[in-house]
This record gives C-alpha cells, sequence and structure tokens, in this order.
C-alpha cells in the first residue's frame, strides 16, 4: 500500500459530528501513529519544494499540527493565525462569515511586513472561508502569499475558488 493510501485509510470520518450533515475528519488517528504523521508532513512539505517563501503562516488549531513540523524541517519561520482575543499583543483582526454566524481572526501587526513571502496552512479546506480572512490577514501586513495548502481538502464544496490567482494544494482530495 502507497503512502497516500495508508494515510487515507488511517482518517477517521466522523457522520453527523459536531451537528447533523457534518462529516467530521479525525486527524487524531493519524497524529498517534508516527509513521502515518511521518507520511502526511513528508507529503506537505514535498508540496512546498518550488514555492519561494520564508514564513508559514499556521491557522488556529489544527493547522498548528502540521505547520510547527513544517516550519521545522523547512527552516522556515512560523506566524500563528488566532481567533480574537488570544494574541497579547497589537493584532490585525478580520471578521468572516461562517455557515452558522460570524468568527474573528488576528495575527501580531509585527509578525509579517512587505518583505515577506508566505504559504498558509491549515488541516482542512471546506468552502474556504477561515483561508480567505487568513489570506486577507495577511494582506493588511503588506506579506504575499505565494501557495495556499491543506492536508485535506473537501473538493465538492469547493474552498479552493476563493483563490482564483493562487496555487491552492493539498494532500488528500475527498
Amino acid at each position: 500500500m502507497d503512502n497516500l493510501s495508508q494515510i487515507k485509510s488511517n482518517l477517521r470520518n466522523i457522520p453527523n459530528f459536531p451537528k447533523p450533515g457534518i462529516n467530521f475528519k479525525d486527524i487524531t488517528t493519524i497524529l498517534n501513529q508516527t509513521s502515518i504523521f511521518k507520511f502526511v508532513i513528508d507529503g506537505l512539505a514535498q508540496k512546498l519544494t518550488t514555492i519561494d517563501f520564508d514564513t508559514i503562516v499556521a491557522i488556529e488549531s489544527r493547522g498548528f499540527i502540521f505547520a510547527s513540523p513544517l516550519a521545522y524541517i523547512l527552516n522556515k519561520n512560523l506566524v500563528l493565525v488566532r481567533k480574537k482575543g488570544k494574541l497579547p499583543h497589537k493584532t490585525f483582526d478580520i471578521d468572516y462569515s461562517l455557515e452558522y454566524g460570524i468568527n474573528s481572526l488576528s495575527i501580531h501587526q509585527d509578525s509579517l511586513s512587505d518583505q515577506n513571502k508566505t504559504v498558509i496552512i491549515d488541516d482542512l479546506i471546506a468552502t474556504g472561508g477561515t483561508a480567505k480572512a487568513t489570506y486577507d490577514l495577511i494582506q493588511q501586513s503588506g506579506a504575499s502569499v505565494g501557495c495556499v495548502l491543506f492536508f485535506i481538502e473537501l473538493v465538492a464544496l469547493k474552498g479552493r475558488h476563493l483563490f482564483p490567482d493562487h496555487l491552492v494544494q493539498s494532500l488528500i482530495q475527498e
């Protein structure tokens, strides 16, 4: 069995969680198996080999899980995007719509500049709202985005279409 097949076979799908109609992708079954998690990190790193960037921007909270080892092995800066009110210094903030309400994200104002070339990383893209809000925060800082990278992409929800002028990549497409 190849690496991608092993990863897919170890993802746990939880129907109707956290609410009816949602098929939750439980990544804990990936994280608690060193060899499978290594396949994931190596696969994501491979997707970035041709991208010119100096900073990984990670989306709270499951994006942190994938971005941290990638920043380490690729020797890149790591910037965290968090829920509003979770960062201790001056922030850029953005509100964005979810199917069930409004959410807010923040990034430290001094974490990026117009000199930075970034890659956005998160665990999953569905409709793309959170990734697009992160992209907009990066734009406020003056930095550029070279790629938006996800572990899992829910293709039918077409989140990648929010980034028509950017490279969007994912390791697993469902």
